[in-house]
């Protein structure tokens, strides 16, 4: 089975139209793909926000050591 690719122009308005038409599975099935991809765009941003070429990989692999031998320290006093 070969699969065709189409393109065409669909307003906002028509798009909904096509949608209300769906049954219910594939409504919830679109929401959570549409979901999905949102989440997507908005962890690339918040991730390439903190992004920087200031500090290794292995500080932060340091630092994070570092704090979890200071809070297993604390849990050993208590």
């Amino acid at each position: 089975m070969s699969l065709e690719t189409f393109k065409i122009s669909l307003s906002y308005s028509q798009i909904l139209e096509l949608v209300k038409q769906l049954p219910q599975k594939d409504k919830v099935k679109l929401s959570r793909e549409l979901a999905r991809e949102v989440k997507d765009k908005r962890l690339s941003r918040l991730l390439n926000s903190f992004r920087t070429d200031e500090i290794s990989n292995e500080q932060i692999v340091a630092e994070v050591e570092e704090v979890r031998a200071e809070l297993y320290g604390r849990k050993k006093k208590d």
